[in-house]
């Protein structure tokens, strides 16, 4: 059992999701100053990459209205990223026996949505929070990025705060 910074306690069901862990704190952390905007990235599940491939990085909000800009920065970027669904009714699988979540839920399904759900938990003050679940290396050349090492969705993102 692990105590966050946020005070909840956190069941280690799955030492590989360590983390989700250390992004959890940091997120706890920043929510600590209410910011207008919270947004994380990181190369946090495999269930991403597999559900989108790698071209395609994922991002999770509640809020329509960042998830419709992010959206829009990405096309006209041609910055690709794809919104998938924070999707409540997989909360339960991230409850935990013997404390308030787990980090790892048993089975794996969904693993992308509730590892976001996991993060999600910590970001109570912050007024919008977006989760980009990267894929950090492109294995061969493409269109738009040479193989190896990636920066998904920074551009989108870029242009998505610079517009403001």
């Amino acid at each position: 059992i692990y105590k966050s910074r946020k005070g909840l306690t956190v069941q280690i069901d799955n030492t590989d999701a360590e983390g989700r862990l250390i992004l959890a704190d940091a997120l706890a952390y920043a929510d600590e100053e209410s910011p207008d905007l919270l947004i994380d990235m990181a190369t946090l599940t495999g269930a991403a990459r597999v559900a989108l491939g790698p071209d395609l990085p994922p991002f999770f909000t509640d809020d329509e209205n960042l998830a419709q800009d992010l959206t829009d920065a990405s096309l006209e970027t041609d910055d690709p990223l794809w919104r998938l669904p924070l999707y409540m009714g997989y909360d339960k699988d991230i409850r935990a026996k013997i404390a308030d979540i787990t980090n790892a839920p048993a089975g794996g399904m969904a693993g992308a949505i509730t590892a976001a759900l996991f993060l999600k938990r910590f970001v109570s003050n912050a007024k919008s929070w977006a989760h980009f679940d990267i894929y950090g290396w492109a294995p061969t050349e493409r269109a738009h990025s040479p193989g190896g090492g990636e920066a998904q969705a920074i551009r989108a993102l870029y242009h998505h705060i610079r517009r403001g």
